[in-house]
């Protein structure tokens, strides 16, 4: 059959032009993903100087945001990506990965300018347009991680698919390197022109320092946006769930060059039958039930569960250990009132070039290396232990040493070792599994379902830990914040989380390396029916053909149940 031989040649090609084409392009997406989530740290600084003036001009002490403007402002993009994971994901099955792409992306576009503008310039109206822009940024952030998972995965060949991937996620990683390296430009040139302001003299310039940061963000997105406007819809999608097996092997062939489709081509050429199947025998091959039905829940209930899951519980640690640099790079830098606004800015951007570069990235590439060598199941155990490791290697001693001595080399080699640690594992893994183990119809929508656990994990960790890492003791909390448990005790339950994590790993995360994902999916009637299948006896049999010559609905009954293992709901009336 047609569509099974064009899936098998695309699981057996050879890596090409195009392959390494499709990663910048999907990667481009996590790129301004990462660009706008990261660069708010630097941009929030920015804005306490602006629009929070100290209460006293003699005081000593720079304008600070209060923390519930911070935890607003990254709650509302976190929000929008619960929104544009669920949207975009069932977007993406019922009408396209690649319609629905584009638009995916000119909505990043446009909410990185209209964050930047923010409409006025009076605090109450800046922060308003603010967060409404940064929500609608979260939207198009969530619906882009689906969307680029599954057309990577839909495009790649089964035994580079997991590094192809991982390939795209990685490009997060260059997003916070540029939304720092765009940061540290801007506040450098600014700081320049200004004349060096005193440290606690913020010219109004500063308003516009901003935005430029966040408007920065629509340019690497902009500039991809005709390719994915050019990119075909996947081979996959236009067979398994639009029946249109010439159109996917047409597009398929005009993209990767290499692929021996000639003579499939011919083959169907050759038939000369009508393309519309048989009511029966479609009920029978391709049965339709919804993602909310009971043989969603029985066949595929356990692998949604353990993606959402873990995806959940990695992003709690991962985001609170995002927010816990503040904590870090305080002792290296001179107190915000001794710097002014550009050089604050500039001072938060460097340390968070620096873990970039020392532990983001290099997780991210070794995860590339490795993802299809040891497996996504074995590495996402191991990064979940080994972020366990490392965030109780920071708790332990932290209020009786590291609190003091966070100069200390080894405090930022374990804390950079947590990053390393999630981006080799679960980071990586958790965005890699949901593209492989779903059926093509359900692809998407699956994958959006598991990104909005883990969003929602991300709000708990990011606005939860800014609260909860405070000192239980009043006259050390943090202006704005009440007091909390500690950073000791925050940190100790971030590691419980992680082995909680891995423990969920073990039990619900099956192995999809170098399987297809058809092999993967296990849906009947999606199956490669042109592979070889076990039958009763534990022979090797090829399953017959459907559609090759016409046939009665009784001797469809009597073909299919002779071949094809006995399921209960495979009949339908």
């Amino acid at each position: 059959m047609a569509p099974i031989r064009v899936l098998t040649a695309l699981d057996h090609a050879r890596t090409q032009y195009y392959h390494f084409k499709a990663i910048i392009i999907a990667g481009m997406g996590l790129f301004t993903d990462s660009y706008d989530l990261f660069c708010i740290a630097p941009v929030m600084k920015i804005i306490g100087r602006v629009y929070y003036p100290p209460s006293s001009p003699g005081g000593g002490k720079p304008g600070v945001t209060p923390p519930v403007v911070v935890s607003a402002t990254v709650g509302v993009a976190l929000l929008g990506a619960v929104v544009g994971n669920l949207v975009f994901g069932a977007l993406g099955d019922r009408v396209g990965r690649r319609r629905v792409y584009g638009p995916c992306l000119l909505l990043l576009v446009c909410s990185s300018l209209g964050s930047g503008f923010s409409v006025c310039r009076t605090r109450r109206c800046v922060l308003s347009s603010l967060c409404f822009f940064r929500f609608l940024l979260g939207v198009g952030v969530g619906g882009d991680y689906p969307l680029s998972a599954t057309i990577m995965s839909e495009f790649a060949n089964k035994r580079t698919r997991g590094a192809f991937i991982a390939a795209v996620f990685s490009m997060q990683g260059f997003g916070i390197l540029a939304s720092s390296g765009v940061t540290m430009v801007v506040a450098a040139i600014f700081d320049r022109v200004t004349g060096h302001p005193a440290p606690l003299d913020t010219p109004e310039a500063a308003d516009l320092a901003w935005r430029v940061i966040l408007m920065a963000g629509a340019v690497p997105a902009g500039l991809t946006f005709y390719w994915r406007m050019a990119m075909p819809e996947t081979a996959r999608f236009t067979a398994l769930v639009q029946h249109d097996v010439q159109k996917a092997t047409n597009d398929i062939g005009r993209v990767l060059t290499d692929l021996d489709l000639n003579p499939i081509a011919e083959e169907e050429q050759a038939s000369a039958i009508p393309r519309t199947p048989e009511p029966f025998a479609y009920a029978a091959t391709a049965p339709h039930y919804g993602i909310f039905s009971r043989r969603f829940l029985a066949q595929h209930g356990r692998n949604l569960l353990g993606c959402a899951l873990a995806w959940f519980l990695l992003d709690i640690p991962y985001y609170s250990s995002t927010l816990f640099q503040s904590q870090i790079y305080q002792p290296w830098f001179p107190a915000a009132g001794r710097v002014n606004v550009f050089q604050e800015a500039y001072n938060v951007a460097r340390f968070q070039a620096i873990i970039a570069v020392a532990s983001t990235i290099p997780g991210y590439f070794a995860a590339v290396l490795l993802i299809d060598r040891v497996g996504r199941r074995r590495l996402q155990m191991a990064g979940f232990f080994l972020m366990a490791v490392f965030l109780f290697a920071l708790a332990g001693p932290y209020d009786h040493y590291w609190r003091g001595n966070a100069k200390n080399a080894w405090y930022i080699v374990l804390y950079a070792l947590t990053f390393f640690s999630a981006n080799l594992g679960p980071n990586t893994t958790t965005f890699i599994l949901p593209a492989e183990l779903f059926p093509a119809r359900f692809r998407s929508t699956c994958h959006g379902i598991s990104g909005a656990a883990g969003k929602v994990g991300a709000l708990v960790g990011s606005v939860g830990f800014l609260w909860a890492s405070q000192a239980r003791d009043r006259g050390q909390v943090q202006a704005g914040y009440e007091p909390g448990i500690g950073m000791m005790y925050a940190l100790v339950i971030l590691g419980g989380i992680s082995l909680l994590g891995l423990a969920v790993t073990y039990v619900l995360t099956p192995e999809t390396m170098r399987r297809s994902l058809e092999e993967n999916e296990s849906e009947p009637g999606q199956a490669h029916a042109g592979e070889l299948a076990a039958d009763a006896d534990g022979g090797v049999m090829r399953l017959q053909e459907i559609n090759v010559t016409p046939k009665s609905p009784a001797s469809m009954l009597s073909s299919h149940v002779s071949t094809s293992p006995i399921h209960p709901h495979r009949f339908s009336v």
